[in-house]
C-alpha cells in the first residue's frame, strides 16, 4: 500500500509572450509537448517501448515484471520482495550484475510493489548494450544457490526487523491492511506478514516463482534516451527475442474483487512510540480506474501541503496539530486516501481526534470551488513538469502505462485531470470521504 503523493502527467510549459511596451507576461498554459515513443511486443511476448530522445547523454532500460506482493506464494508472504533481492544475486552468465555495470559508468535500482516489480539502469547511452545484456541474461536465468538464498534471506529478515519491529510506527501497514482488506492479497503489506514466512523460502520456492512470473510474456522493457535509433530494435531482439515465455502460459495477475465496506473499521495500538499519531484510510477504486484521476486531486486537496484544507484547519488556525497529510495510495485494483496527522505535544487527544473528523466532515460538507480546483492542478502539473524532466520518470511512467494497456494515457492523462470539474471532485468526496470507507489505526504512547 505504498503511498504517492504526485500526478503522472505529461510536461507542459508556459510561454513568455511580448507586450506591446516590451515587457513580457505569463501566457496560459500551451498545449503539453507530447512523449513520442514506439510500442511493440516481441514473438515471445515481451512488451517493447522506445522513448528516443536524441539530445540525452545516458540511457535508461527499465525492466518491469508484473509480479508484486499480491502474487506471494500461499505461506510465503514478502516472497517478491526477497526475489526483488535475489535478482542481483548473479545470472547465467554474469556473476555479479552490479560490478558489471558499474564499469559501464551504470547505477541501478529496483522496487517492489503490490503490483509491480521494477527494475531499472542508468548509464551513458553508448554502453546502453551492457544494461540490455545484464538485463536480458537474468530474464533468461538466474544462478539459483542455496547460499545466494540464505545470504537474501538474511538481507530481507533484517529488514523486516528494523523497518517494522524497531521503528516507531514500521508496523503501521501490518494493521491497516489487515483492517482494509478481507480476502485481497492487498492484505499484506509489501514486506510481509512476518519474517518466519521469508525464513522459510526453499530453494524450489525460488525456481517456481522464477519461471512462473519472471519471463517476457509477463515484463515489459522500456529503453529511453540517448540511444542509436537505428540499431536499437535488432539489438533488443538480438539480446531478448529467444528467451522463452512461461511454459504454462503468462501469470499475468487480473483484478481480484474485495466485499464492499458497509461500516467504519478501527485499531488502537498501544505501543513504543514518540508520541500519537492518527492514520485514517478511505478505501477507493483503484489506479486502474479513470475516476483516479478526481480522487487524486482531492487528496490533494485535501491535505497536499500548507494551503490544504487540512493543514489550514488544524495547523494554521489552531494549536492542535503538529503535522498533517493526505495522499492517494496508487495500487491497480484498489486504492485509498490516507490521512496522517499527528496531534501537537501537550494537546488533549480527544479534542484533537474529534477536530480531526470535524475538520475532514467539513471538507466533504462545503465541498472545493473552481478556483482552488484551478490551482491545484496547475501545481501538480507544475511540479509533474519538472519530474518528467528526467529520463528516468519518463522511462518508469512508460512502463506503468504499458504495464495497463494504457498507453494512450501517456498523452491524455494530463489533460483528463485539466477537464476535471468541480462537481466531478465533489462528487468523489461525497461518495468515498465517509466513514463507511476508512478505516483507522491509531497509535497511542505506552505507558512507562
Amino acid at each position: 500500500m505504498a503511498t504517492s503523493y504526485y500526478l503522472k502527467l505529461s510536461p507542459g510549459e508556459r510561454v513568455i509572450e511580448t507586450e506591446p511596451d516590451g515587457t513580457s507576461r505569463r501566457s496560459r498554459k500551451t498545449t503539453p509537448r507530447l512523449i513520442d515513443y514506439e510500442h511493440y511486443v516481441l514473438p515471445n511476448g515481451l512488451t517493447v517501448v522506445l522513448h528516443h530522445d536524441p539530445k540525452r547523454t545516458v540511457a535508461v532500460v527499465n525492466v518491469l515484471y508484473k509480479v508484486g506482493s499480491r502474487n506471494d506464494p500461499p505461506g510465503r508472504t514478502g516472497f517478491a520482495h526477497l526475489f526483488e533481492h535475489l535478482m542481483f544475486e548473479g545470472s547465467t552468465n554474469v556473476d555479479n550484475f552490479d560490478d558489471v555495470l558499474q564499469m559501464a559508468g551504470g547505477e541501478n535500482n529496483a522496487m517492489t510493489g503490490a503490483d509491480t516489480t521494477v527494475y531499472y539502469d542508468i548509464l551513458p547511452a553508448a554502453n546502453i548494450e551492457t544494461a540490455l545484456y545484464l538485463e536480458s541474461d537474468r530474464m533468461r536465468g538466474l544462478s539459483f544457490s542455496e547460499k545466494s538464498l540464505a545470504t537474501q534471506k538474511k538481507v530481507v529478515v533484517e529488514e523486516f526487523k528494523e523497518t517494522c519491529l524497531e521503528e516507531p510506527y514500521g508496523d503501521l501497514f501490518h494493521h491497516l491492511s489487515d483492517l482494509v482488506y478481507e480476502t485481497h492479497p492487498y492484505r499484506w503489506p509489501v514486506i510481509g506478514l512476518n519474517f518466519e514466512d521469508i525464513e522459510q523460502a526453499t530453494l524450489e520456492d525460488v525456481k517456481s516463482f522464477f519461471y512462473r512470473h519472471y519471463r517476457p510474456d509477463n515484463a515489459i522493457l522500456v529503453v529511453a534516451g540517448g540511444f542509436d535509433a537505428a540499431t536499437i530494435r535488432e539489438r533488443i531482439e538480438h539480446y531478448f527475442g529467444d528467451i522463452p515465455p512461461a511454459a504454462d502460459g503468462t501469470a499475468r495477475s487480473t483484478p481480484e474483487v474485495e466485499a464492499e465496506q458497509t461500516a467504519p473499521r478501527s485499531r488502537v495500538v498501544t505501543a513504543d512510540v514518540p508520541s500519537p499519531v492518527i492514520y485514517q484510510y478511505y478505501r477507493t477504486p483503484g489506479r486502474l480506474y479513470d475516476i483516479y484521476v478526481a480522487l487524486d486531486v482531492a487528496a490533494f486537496l485535501l491535505g497536499g501541503g500548507r494551503s490544504s484544507y487540512l493543514y489550514r484547519k488544524l495547523i494554521r488556525d489552531t494549536d492542535l496539530f503538529a503535522e498533517v497529510s493526505a495522499g492517494m495510495s496508487d495500487t491497480y485494483d484498489y486504492a485509498g486516501l490516507l490521512v496522517e496527522a499527528r496531534p501537537a505535544e501537550d494537546v488533549d487527544y480527544a479534542t484533537a481526534r474529534a477536530a480531526l473528523d470535524a475538520a475532514i466532515e467539513e471538507f466533504v460538507k462545503e465541498g472545493v470551488s473552481q478556483s482552488q480546483l484551478e490551482k491545484t492542478v496547475n501545481r501538480m502539473e507544475t511540479t509533474n513538469h519538472f519530474k518528467s524532466l528526467s529520463v528516468a520518470s519518463r522511462a518508469n511512467d512508460l512502463a506503468f502505462y504499458a504495464s495497463i494497456d494504457r498507453m494512450d494515457l501517456v498523452n491524455t492523462e494530463a489533460a483528463m485531470y485539466r477537464a476535471l470539474t468541480v462537481e466531478d471532485v465533489n462528487e468523489v468526496i461525497r461518495e468515498y470521504l465517509q466513514p463507511r470507507w476508512r478505516s483507522e489505526v491509531e497509535y497511542l504512547v505506552e505507558e512507562e
